[in-house]
């Protein structure tokens, strides 16, 4: 039998510049699963990503997935894609085989958890206050330059990292610190900054965007104080559930937010396309 993609629709081009098209799974042309292959709208037309992929039950367990999947690299390569992307659900054990055995590479993984009725209280000598303006600047270049090298260390070009963490900061903070549903915040122990909180709203969840201990300070659980000021911030603004997105191999706070109750619920990976 041979399994392959018949298109379920022209191909689509965004305003924005990205493509997309719907195919059908098919086996001797039966129609047994659906493929949506797109271009990255963060990342650009060098980009692709596999946003769903799904075969019926009757035909699951034979390589149907593997070979769509398959099948989608090539239209992929034939738009000049230079990567593809995807996220799999935790616990859908199935997709996590088949991206392992496609030479997929887990770059990132979203975590969250519940909030409680009542928020956790800081350790004593520390404090939160709001970032200040004069803060800022310092922090906002600081923060653009880390959030570029996370990407490179992770096989992102650099350009394109550079693009993605400028692009990214821009629209998540168009008017700095006064951006609707986001607090920068600064966490003092005993009268010395010791670190730094990002957080917004993200999917109807309190979001860490970012979180830092200084540098001069770390190794004193002022990252996990942070976390807990995460989560007072959260339950003050009303929310029910806190999340965050950890870089793969960053395992200091892998361990720390799995400590804290976090649990991963989807899987972010990619394959570079030879």
């Amino acid at each position: 039998m041979t399994t392959t993609l018949r298109p379920a629709e022209p191909l689509q081009h965004a305003a924005d510049g990205t493509r997309s098209r719907h195919y059908h799974v098919c086996v001797n042309s039966r129609p047994v699963g659906v493929i949506h292959l797109a271009t990255s709208p963060v990342s650009g037309s060098a980009v692709a990503q596999i946003r769903e992929l799904s075969i019926e039950e009757p035909d699951r367990g034979r390589g149907r997935g593997t070979v769509a999947a398959l099948a989608a690299e090539e239209v992929a390569r034939g738009w000049g894609c230079e990567r593809i992307e995807t996220s799999v659900l935790a616990g859908a054990e199935a997709g996590l085989r088949l991206t392992e055995a496609l030479g997929y590479v887990t770059r990132n993984r979203w975590m969250e958890k519940p909030l409680g009725a009542t928020p956790p209280e800081l350790p004593a000598g520390s404090r939160a206050r709001p970032m200040t303006q004069a803060e800022y600047q310092a922090w906002d270049r600081q923060a653009r330059k880390d959030f570029a090298q996370d990407w490179i260390r992770r096989g992102v070009p650099e350009a394109e990292a550079y693009a993605q963490s400028e692009r990214s900061h821009d629209q998540l903070l168009p008017q700095g610190l006064a951006t609707e549903n986001m607090l920068i915040s600064v966490l003092e122990h005993e009268g010395d900054v010791v670190g730094d909180l990002w957080l917004g709203e993200r999917r109807g969840s309190a979001f860490v965007y970012n979180v830092e201990a200084r540098a001069a300070h770390r190794g004193k659980g002022h990252g996990r104080t942070l976390m807990l000021l995460a989560e007072v911030q959260g339950a003050a603004a009303g929310r029910s559930r806190i999340a965050l997105d950890v870089f793969a191999g960053n395992t200091p706070a892998e361990r720390l937010y799995e400590s804290l109750g976090y649990e991963t619920t989807r899987y972010h990976l990619y394959k570079i396309l030879l």
